[in-house]
């Protein structure tokens, strides 16, 4: 598949700056539709070639004799720019393909004046077309946009002035009107164009005049039952419409729009879809306001966001990770974003990727955005969010290298970046500061001092700087003359702000503490802790980290820890919060993050999913969200696990499950066979699960087991669990089924004669079949299903060859004869 587009404000600059910048630069050209570039020049810039509604006055006259001609009949043989229109225009846009990045100016205005009247044309025209050939017509147009937005460094120029005449000269009008029509081809090809030409003029139009009937289409396109080259039509109209103001945001959320975007990342796997769905998102995070903001936590938009951040094309990833960015950055919904998990997929993305390299690897950054795209990201560079810090840092490390060959980088200091990224960039957070400071260099901006994220290491001098980030430098005598260094600022409190630095203030010293408590949950501890204490706290949760220090310094680590008391914990270690003491012990004794203690383990996780990141990773973060929301506590790994604690964590945790839902995608279990040292994860899981009394739900989509004694012996009673098989299409009903697994009201395994025809079909190997029972089918839409086993291969198209629908009927999905 060609790289899809990606539309999160793709905005360029004027045609004076894309001329300036490599010449060699290309756009990517993608299966249906390029990225728009947008359009920020005057509309004087194709003035000398674009005359009174969009079209010279020669193109005018002809466009009035062709019309006059279409009247007496002789379209075909007299117009050839119509003709073009309504037969083979393959054949006709070899002016389009000639041009390149080495094309001059003449060239490209003379090609220009060649479409900008074929457009016009139509558009007079239009009421004297047949109708059978509009369709046809509306198909050439979008091809032509598509093809003059991928020209090399003049498809901006080209673009743009195409998109303006459409709308100069009634065409956006006749588009509108289109997609109401109730010839259901028309109307898609209407919305095609549409979604090929939603510059940022075009998109204000169509908010003022015809926003209803384009949402309409769009909600139509974007039905997952349609195929995908609707659903990328769909998806791609409201990904512009919500780069447009807050008041439009709300709009098309009241009219679905929304909800057609959560639906279609949820039922689609098809790639270009779900960047539409994703950068719609991150759109809408950035534009939406702290009103929609609500409205996407009301539509658990969070939990959605993590399927796509945890997706294996970077641009579906990015793009989810920057709407988790901006949503966390708004404190009204921050909790409700930190419990989504997904979070923690950003700054494991943002170190896996070079900002450089990623903003040349799509044409939805290659050439920067917007001035006020990039207004809207400074609010998330501010906040004290780490992951919010850092995935902005590293979008303005993109932006001031595209700037940079733009010679624009004085957009920065307008809107107020600059000084942002100097705070950050000497800031404590390792990965935001590293990005801030390569982006201020790309601006030839000097860098501040830099705090290293080894705080109990910190000078005086490092110390006074973190005062002047706070807005404390009043204080920063009273702290030099004492002599404050990382080490004693760690152990400061309230006492000691009162009598030896003289914070008399009682709210001051409130908001110095909120401050330092900050501090201390960013630090990295690893210079003075050498039992991984740090991480044992962040485990039971992020407010236990600012304990660390006051831990260590008592002697505590973690081999210490299973004897300590609730006094020592107040009178040693100088943790007052009872409850959080609580906690602590809680922990110790359910042996949470605290390596090799035998014995029982409570089971405090309600479901750990165990998937093959090959095949699985999409289906496990889907069963995730599911889960989630119906109240289950899940683990999944997200590879955020250290190396060396890898494997005694990871384990740990499936001892401390319920339940182990083992996700079978194509070839899951084939790296099991004959896996006599234990080195597969999978294999290791399940023996894990099977010697601490975890029930295992086997999980299936485009599965074939293989015979039970193929499997190591420690394994093999997996065989004979009775499990789900997933339809991707009946998600509900699947999780409904495995829901009465996990609360007990279906029977998990009795051993061979446990097994049993579930949802779908029969999923242990051998069961027999069962007679008198209903039909069943089911159909998937997994990445990995092409060349699956055939009994996982029946799809919708086949329920439906008796022409009736499928409904789903206690668990099992069934045709109605």
């Amino acid at each position: 598949m060609a790289t899809a587009s990606m539309k999160v404000a793709s905005e360029t600059y004027t045609t004076e700056k894309l001329a300036s910048a490599k010449q060699g630069e290309r756009q990517s050209v993608i299966a249906h539709g390029v990225r728009h570039q947008e359009k920020h020049v005057a509309s004087s810039a194709s003035s000398k070639f674009i005359g009174f509604k969009g079209v010279s006055s020669s193109s005018q006259s002809s466009s009035t004799k062709c019309s006059s001609q279409m009247a007496s009949g002789m379209l075909r043989l007299e117009c050839p720019d119509l003709r073009i229109l309504i037969e083979d225009a393959g054949k006709h846009l070899e002016d389009l393909e000639k041009l390149s990045a080495l094309s001059s100016k003449d060239d490209v205005d003379k090609t220009l004046v060649i479409y900008t009247g074929m457009f016009s044309k139509f558009v007079d025209s239009y009421r004297l077309i047949p109708e059978e050939n509009i369709p046809t017509c509306l198909k050439t147009i979008s091809d032509v946009i598509h093809k003059a937005w991928a020209i090399p460094s003049h498809g901006h120029t080209l673009g743009s002035s195409l998109c303006d005449v459409l709308r100069n000269n009634g065409g956006l009008d006749i588009l509108i009107k289109s997609c109401c029509s109730q010839n259901k081809n028309l109307l898609f090809c209407s919305a095609r164009v549409l979604e090929q030409c939603l510059t940022t003029e075009n998109r204000s139009y169509i908010a003022e005049n015809g926003l209803v009937n384009v949402l309409k289409a769009a909600r139509i396109c974007s039905d997952t039952r349609r195929n995908v080259d609707f659903t990328r039509v769909g998806t791609g109209i409201l990904e512009h419409l919500f780069k447009h103001s807050e008041s439009t945001c709300k709009q098309v959320i009241r009219q679905g729009g929304l909800k057609c975007v959560i639906n279609d990342s949820r039922y689609c796997n098809d790639v270009e879809t779900l960047r539409h769905c994703s950068s719609a998102l991150a759109n809408l995070s950035l534009y939406g306001g702290s009103d929609n903001h609500q409205a996407m936590i009301c539509e658990n938009v969070q939990n959605w966001l993590f399927p796509l951040a945890f997706h294996d094309d970077d641009n579906i990833k990015y793009y989810a990770c920057l709407a988790l960015a901006t949503l966390v950055a708004n404190k009204e919904i921050e909790a409700a974003v930190n419990r989504s998990g997904a979070l923690n997929l950003v700054e494991p993305f943002l170190m896996d990727h070079d900002p450089a390299e990623f903003s040349a690897s799509s044409v939805a950054h290659i050439h920067g955005h917007s001035k006020d795209w990039l207004e809207r990201l400074v609010p998330v560079l501010n906040s004290n969010r780490k992951e919010a810090q850092s995935l902005a840092a590293f979008h303005f490390v993109m932006e001031a290298g595209i700037k940079n060959k733009q010679c624009n980088t004085e957009i920065f200091r307008e809107i107020g970046a600059v000084e942002s990224l100097k705070r950050v960039a000497s800031s404590p957070n390792a990965i935001a500061s590293r990005y801030a400071a390569q982006a201020l260099k790309l601006m030839d901006e000097e860098l501040p001092h830099k705090l290293s994220q080894q705080v109990p290491l910190w000078t005086v001098e490092d110390v006074i700087e973190w005062l002047k980030q706070i807005g404390f430098f009043n204080y920063s005598k009273e702290f030099f003359d004492s002599r404050v260094d990382g080490d004693l600022l760690l152990q400061l409190n309230e006492v000691m702000l009162i009598d030896d630095i003289g914070m008399l203030n009682g709210i001051l010293r409130k908001r110095f503490m909120r401050e330092l408590g900050l501090l201390k949950k960013m630090a990295d501890y690893s210079s003075c802790d050498f039992s991984d204490l740090h991480r044992f706290l962040m485990n039971i949760g992020s407010e236990m980290i600012q304990y660390t220090y006051p831990l260590l310094n008592a002697g505590v680590d973690a081999k210490v820890l299973k004897y300590l008391t609730d006094d020592q914990l107040l009178r040693d270690c100088g943790i007052e919060n009872s409850i959080h003491r609580l906690q602590i012990l809680e922990n110790v004794t359910a042996n949470t993050g605290v390596s090799n203690l035998d014995g029982n383990v409570d089971k405090n996780i309600d479901v750990f999913i165990s998937y093959r990141r090959s095949t699985g990773s999409q289906l496990a973060s889907l069963l995730k969200v599911h889960l989630e929301l119906r109240g289950f506590r899940v683990f999944i790994d997200v590879e955020r696990l250290e190396a060396g604690k890898f494997d005694n964590n990871l384990l740990q945790s499936v001892r401390q499950a319920k339940h182990l839902i083992l996700v079978l995608t194509q070839s899951s279990l084939d790296r099991c066979i004959g896996d006599i040292d234990h080195k597969d994860w999978i294999h290791r899981e399940v023996v894990a699960a099977l010697s601490s009394q975890c029930n295992i739900i086997p999980l299936t989509d485009n599965f074939q087991w293989p015979e039970p004694e193929q499997l190591p012996e420690d394994m093999r009673a997996v065989c004979y669990f009775n499990g789900v098989r997933w339809i991707h299409d009946y998600q509900e009903a699947c999780v409904e089924k495995l829901e009465r697994f996990i609360k007990g009201e279906t029977k998990i395994g009795d051993g061979v004669l446990g097994r049993s025809v579930v949802l779908g079909g029969v999923v242990t190997p051998g069961t027999p079949t069962l007679r008198g029972s209903l039909n069943t089918y089911q159909r998937s839409q997994s990445n990995e299903s092409k060349g699956s086993h055939s009994s996982d291969r029946d799809s919708k198209e086949n329920i439906l060859a008796n022409g009736k629908e499928p409904i789903v009927l206690n668990d099992v999905v069934t045709n109605l004869h």
